[in-house]
């Protein structure tokens, strides 16, 4: 079929006119092949699903709050495709904002009943689904349930909110790299994904609203041509347009060729350590201290806990002790376990396994990366092989282990800035003569 003739027996779910041409329709693989082949085409791809890639960074990178600042900064537009914003966030008060720029031209969208309202900082904010299927946990709005689209908008251009902390740790001063920029939201992103008919909607209005700039956190697991790639195509539309498209690399790292965002018309962002890391000690029975990294922001009063090895507590009815070693949710026997600091292999699902059997407290003794602090609901460490097998010895060979876990403290890092594990790594798959 062509354009008419689909028109007329299909049911275009999106059609993009603004910024530039293109539909979306449900084809057999034939018909989707017979239209590749018409003159004026260009490509026929699916309509694939992609995932998301999440107060000291700016001032780490030389561009401190006390930076002279240009007057024009308040007339730059950032457009933002991903999960929506939460409006009420301090990041996005608009005191002292006027009115937005005459060269704006996008909307507010948004349900009655959901209360979202845009302001002179979020100037924008449209949603886009085009199967019309919204799960139970999502919001039939711009508004955010994620957590995905408020971060990577406060991170571009969130005004200056004194006395931020996580819990105490990291307290200073919260903004954006360009606090006095305006934000136009375009939520593509929904619980279960990302989907490329949403994308190329979102980009065709952002192009049309007059946004300077584009932000897109967000990316596909497998390599596609220039042509066949929707952030690709759409992003080269905003290049034709004088929109710099930004890009993150990708969390598929350390591996070659993981980047999922490299066309040579964007810029992609890989993800870096910064000066300041986090440690967090375990004091065993022993009385021998180890340093692994989390970020820890319980305290549990240097009161010590029995120990015990998640191999030794498999939950037998549902799991073997192979999942045990890892505390994967479930995999715990809850009468071994609760009360205890259990000691994994790795921590997998964030430590949920642990948290749900009971545990006080969670030791990882060969964490795949520990070069990133992460926040876990309870009491963890992590540690190399190293220290682990020290760690794991002493539980083995000790009749009644115990173990405390520190709050943990803030260090620098005077190794920073290097690339993190998780960030992904050209080359470029499709053009490695491109330094991507």
């Amino acid at each position: 079929c062509n354009w008419n003739e689909c028109s007329e027996s299909k049911t275009v779910l999106y059609s993009y006119k603004k910024s530039f041409n293109g539909f979306v329709v449900d084809l057999t693989e034939e018909e989707a092949q017979k239209m590749a082949g018409m003159k004026g085409v260009v490509s026929v791809f699916p309509n694939e699903k992609r995932k998301l890639h999440t107060t000291r960074s700016w001032d780490f990178m030389g561009f401190p709050q006390q930076v002279e600042r240009a007057t024009m900064e308040s007339d730059v537009i950032i457009g933002v495709l991903d999960t929506g914003i939460w409006p009420e966030s301090l990041s996005f008060d608009d005191k002292g904002l006027g009115p937005p720029p005459s060269k704006w031209k996008g909307s507010c969208q948004f349900q009655p009943q959901d209360n979202f309202t845009c302001n002179n900082k979020i100037i924008g904010a449209k949603y886009y689904r085009s199967d019309g299927l919204f799960l139970p946990d999502d919001f039939e709005s711009p508004r955010d349930s994620d957590g995905h689209g408020t971060h990577t908008a406060s991170t571009a251009a969130g005004n200056l909110v004194d006395g931020a902390s996580l819990y105490g740790f990291g307290s200073g001063t919260a903004r954006g790299g360009v606090p006095s920029a305006r934000i136009a939201v375009y939520k593509v992103c929904w619980s279960d994904g990302c989907e490329d008919a949403d994308i190329l909607a979102g980009f065709d209005d952002a192009i049309s609203d007059g946004v300077d700039i584009i932000s897109i956190s967000l990316g596909g697991g497998r390599t596609r041509d220039y042509f066949e790639d929707a952030i690709d195509i759409a992003s080269f539309h905003a290049m034709k347009n004088g929109i710099l498209t930004v890009s993150s690399a990708g969390n598929e790292g350390p591996g070659r060729s993981t980047i999922s965002n490299f066309s040579p018309w964007s810029l992609s962002v890989a993800a870096s350590t910064i000066d300041r890391k986090f440690s967090t000690k375990v004091q065993l029975g022993n009385n021998k201290i180890y340093e692994g990294v989390s970020i820890n922001t319980f305290d549990l009063k240097n009161k010590t806990y029995p120990m015990i090895y998640g191999g030794d507590a498999p939950n037998t009815t549902t799991a073997s002790s192979r999942s045990s070693r890892l505390c994967f949710s479930n995999s715990l026997d809850k009468n071994l376990v609760n009360g205890k600091i259990v000691l994994c292999d790795t921590i997998r699902t964030n430590g949920i396994g642990a948290l749900l059997a009971g545990a006080a407290g969670t030791v990882a003794r060969d964490q795949d990366s520990i070069d990133y602090s992460s926040l876990f609901p309870l009491p963890a460490s992590c540690f190399n092989l190293v220290d682990g097998r020290n760690i794991f010895q002493y539980v083995n060979s000790t009749s009644a282990p115990t173990a405390t876990i520190f709050r943990s403290s803030e260090a620098n890092d005077s190794l920073a800035p290097y690339i993190i594990s998780f960030s992904s790594r050209g080359p470029n798959p499709i053009t490695p003569e491109i330094i991507k």
